[in-house]
């Protein structure tokens, strides 16, 4: 029964975990809109949620080093590695070598964030209709 609940919601689960990876990233580049020669970064969505729907996902949670025996064991979530971020490449070069240009990176924003609420909305109404089917 678990595994038919898991799969029936694992796709929503890993488009609102690279949702939230992506918006991650697109605010960082938001960040260092004015910092010299910073690369603005992104990465594939459509691809990385494939993949992750075939074969789970590929980085397994950071273990966390204790300096000390009293130190609660924890694991950090994991997140994206450096090597599946692509550089963005600008279509209007700076003099100081910055790639971000802020009106690119504020429409990826919003429209990130728009369909992370409505994969949101999605999910909430998959898990109500499957509370009244289990009623």
């Amino acid at each position: 029964m678990i595994d038919k609940l898991d799969a029936a919601l694992r796709f929503n689960r890993e488009a609102l975990n690279l949702r939230a990876q992506r918006q991650e990233v697109l605010a960082a580049n938001i960040a260092h809109a004015d910092t010299p020669n910073y690369k603005a970064r992104d990465f594939d969505f459509a691809s990385r949620l494939t993949q992750a729907v075939e074969h789970g996902r590929a980085s397994q949670p950071v273990q966390m080093a204790a300096t000390s025996s009293r130190h609660i064991q924890a694991d950090a979530p994991p997140s994206m590695p450096e090597r599946d971020l692509l550089y963005r490449v600008p279509s209007q070069s700076s003099i100081d070598g910055n790639t971000v240009e802020m009106d690119a990176e504020r429409i990826n924003f919003a429209d990130n964030a728009l369909r992370y609420e409505a994969n949101l909305t999605v999910v909430s109404a998959k898990i109500k209709s499957l509370l009244s089917a289990a009623q």
